[in-house]
């Protein structure tokens, strides 16, 4: 069998960048991790350029299986034409995922006794078949299925359908080809009874064939509608386990948010031991989890939102103009698009400065987001990043009165750190000491037993 991806895998780069320092908000630290979509096994990724009614939608779900089998459907608010749908590169949604990933940065404490109290700061670096048509188009309507339009777009074989009710609907699709699984009717109805129409795209095997391509491209759709949502229902109706959702909003006011769930900033600016360096991947899936299962597993969490302009520290570089253009922002050359006033803060001479990312990330299942997703651009422009912070000890002579305080403040340090790491986590603590003993070699023999003294635990030994 032969499996295909949406998305090629991304290559981790690991690189310390540039310090910027925007006003109020500066970071300034080595960047050295990032918690990307490679660290989930099922993550569907979803850009939505929005300004005023206008939305540019691209969508990249993680199929895997034979392409013969690959079709989705999605509700849309209205009749889509050719000129509306775009098969897309998976670069366009890769740099969108490495800028705005929660991150890993470093810093490094400056000596206590030196003259100058600044903080160090690190050195930048770079960074089918015929059939009778007449007698279909009988059938067709015997179910309350219209055809609204036909067309193909690059490999994929696209049809909008309209139709009366559900289980016409899920006739249909399954006489034509479609695989529907189980409890499709259910979830069709309510979209049918708000008037929408449906989205459904299967791959053209012979076109994918000469098209050389081993994996298939992300779709781009462009509709107007009053409505800012996101359909998940459909997707959930053969999940066997929880899914995560990746949300990319693209928008020229501010954060966007969800409305008809909790949106919830995930846990930041936290300092942990050391030995995370090692280990961010699982740091991140068990920090995550926590706080989703503290928050009752309904709420979506903001993990991301800046001006593209900048980053502090940057993962990845700010998208260019023409990468943004290809993501669906349309506004970028016309001032005039927009139907909502620009904060003058984004009136700047770049044009990405135009263009506010806010990433939201949802874990769901049925039972916990039985609605779709609703969102509402908003005119908070704060900027807030996924962030943790491995903070490494001075490890020179410490010869004055002022070094003699910092090394018996270490030790405390050390402690809160692992505390705060259990408590993100719900690692054991215990196991989180035994692994900062075992990272004696990050700092020096001699701060270890001050922490070992101070704590006075039997248990521990550096043997």
């Amino acid at each position: 069998m032969r499996f295909f991806r949406l998305l090629t895998p991304f290559l981790l780069v690991i690189v310390a960048v540039l310090c910027f320092a925007p006003a109020a908000w500066a970071f300034c630290g080595f960047y050295v991790a990032k918690a990307d979509t490679k660290l989930y096994n099922k993550a569907s990724q979803v850009v939505i350029a929005r300004d005023g009614d206008r939305s540019v939608m691209t969508m990249a779900n993680d199929f895997q299986g034979e392409v013969k089998d690959f079709a989705i459907v999605i509700p849309v608010p209205t009749v889509l034409q050719k000129k509306q749908v775009r098969v897309v590169e998976p670069k366009i949604i890769q740099p969108l995922d490495a800028f705005s990933a929660p991150r890993l940065v470093e810093y490094f404490d400056s000596d206590p006794c030196a003259v100058s109290d600044s903080l160090a700061r690190p050195a930048p670096a770079s960074r089918a078949g015929a059939v009778n048509e007449e007698a279909k188009k009988t059938s067709d309507r015997s179910l309350g299925v219209t055809i609204e339009a036909r067309f193909n777009v690059g490999e994929y074989d696209i049809l909008i359908l309209s139709a009366k009710e559900s289980g016409g609907l899920e006739t249909w699709l399954k006489r034509n080809g479609y695989k529907i699984p189980r409890g499709a009717k259910q979830l069709l109805q309510p979209y049918i009874r708000s008037s929408m129409k449906f989205f459904v795209a299967k791959v053209n095997l012979d076109k994918f064939e000469k098209s050389g391509y081993q994996f298939l491209r992300p779709l781009q759709i462009s509709y107007q509608s009053p409505k800012f949502m996101l359909p998940i229902r459909l997707g959930m109706i053969n999940a066997t386990k929880e899914q995560d959702l990746i949300v990319y909003i693209l928008s020229p006011q501010g954060q966007a948010e969800i409305t008809n769930y909790r949106t919830v900033k995930i846990p930041s600016d936290a300092n942990i031991p050391l030995f995370v360096k090692d280990e961010f991947g699982e740091f991140y899936k068990s920090m995550f989890q926590t706080a989703y299962t503290k928050e009752d597993r309904k709420v979506g969490f903001l993990e991301y939102a800046w001006d593209m302009a900048s980053c502090d520290p940057c993962s990845a570089d700010p998208l260019t103009p023409e990468e943004l253009k290809q993501a669906g922002v349309f506004w970028l050359d016309d001032n005039s698009s927009s139907n909502m006033p620009v904060p003058p803060s984004f009136r700047r001479s770049s044009p990405s400065s135009n263009v506010f990312i806010s990433r939201l990330h949802v874990r769901y299942t049925r039972d916990k987001f039985p609605e779709d997703l609703m969102f509402q651009q908003t005119a908070n422009s704060e900027s807030f990043q996924g962030r943790y912070v491995l903070q490494h000890p001075f490890q020179g002579e410490l010869k004055c009165q002022a070094g003699r305080e910092y090394k018996r403040s270490l030790p405390k340090r050390f402690e809160q750190e692992a505390q705060t790491l259990a408590k993100l986590t719900n690692w054991n603590i215990q196991d989180i000491r035994q692994k900062m003993q075992m990272s004696v070699g990050n700092v020096t023999y001699s701060l270890w037993e001050s922490f070992l003294s101070w704590f006075g635990f039997n248990c521990w030994s550096l043997d």
